[in-house]
Formats: C-alpha cells, structure tokens, sequence
C-alpha cells in the first residue's frame, strides 16, 4: 500500500520502458503519491494499477474502448467495482512526443500518469475551465516534483 487505502500496481508490457527509464515503477508509484498529498486529493483511495505497453497496445484499446483505431499516449480506464482503475501508456507515442516536443523522456511520462490519474480522480479538459482546472493541478504536483511547466513548449519544439 501507497498509503492507506491506496494500492499501486506497475505492469510492464514493453521492455523499451525498463531500458529508457531504469526507476519506472519506483517512479510511477511516487508520481501517483505526490498527487494524493495535495489537499484537494487527499482523500483518494482505491487501486490504481500502471501499465507500461507499446503502442500496438494502445492502439487496441483506444480502438476498443474509444473508437480510435490509432495509438495515442495515455489511457485512463475507470473501474467500475471499485474506485480509480487503470492507466496504460504506449512507449513509441510518448517517446516520440517528448523527442518532438525537446522534453525529458521521463518528466514526459510522469506528467502522462499524473494526467491519468487525475482523469481517474474525476477531472476533465472537456470545457476550457475544466482545462485549466485540471491543467493547474497538474503544474502545480508537477513544479512540487521539480518537472517544469508541461504546458510551455520550448522554442524549438515550435517550429
């Protein structure tokens, strides 16, 4: 247990993961438990459980799930027996993001279950005030880990 009334699971699919990030499930866990600190989180409780896959994966399930017959880079899957529920992130499409965008591999990532998890936690982009909502939140558990803004794209990632 994370903490009480908080289970964390890390299920790795993808070898790449290991490679490309040595602490991933040491990690991941202390994402999620950075996020549950905050007040306005504090009261979380139920399992989470992280799946690191590919974006084979991925794409299966955003297909299956969302009718998205692409990969894309994190997914958030509600239980619906119990609170919270999963999170699955596809290797190929968060590494390419990160490279693109010129972000740390690994801060990318924690900023992707960070962004899952909050959509377990009931948080939306849906409307531009949900958005800041949420994306407020996320810099706020992101600055207190030390990752800078996710939000702000270097120069030149822009071009």
């Amino acid at each position: 247990m994370a903490r009480s009334g908080l289970e964390i699971t890390v299920q790795v699919e993808c070898p790449a993961w290991r490679k490309a990030w040595p602490r991933l499930a040491a990690d991941a866990r202390g994402v999620v438990r950075a996020a549950v600190e905050r007040p306005e989180l504090s009261s979380a409780a139920g399992e989470v459980a992280i799946v690191f896959a590919d974006d084979q994966r991925l794409r299966g399930l955003n297909a299956q799930f969302r009718a998205k017959d692409r990969p894309t880079n994190v997914l958030s899957f509600p239980d619906p027996v119990q609170p919270l529920g999963g999170i699955a992130l596809a290797f190929e499409t968060v590494s390419g993001e990160a490279k693109g965008q010129k972000k740390a591999f690994v801060n990318h990532s924690k900023h992707l279950i960070l962004h899952g998890l909050l959509h377990l936690l009931g948080y939306d982009h849906e409307t531009p005030r949900d958005a800041r909502l949420m994306e407020g939140l996320e810099i706020a558990i992101l600055t207190d880990m030390g990752i800078p803004n996710p939000y702000i794209l270097k120069a030149n990632a822009r071009a």
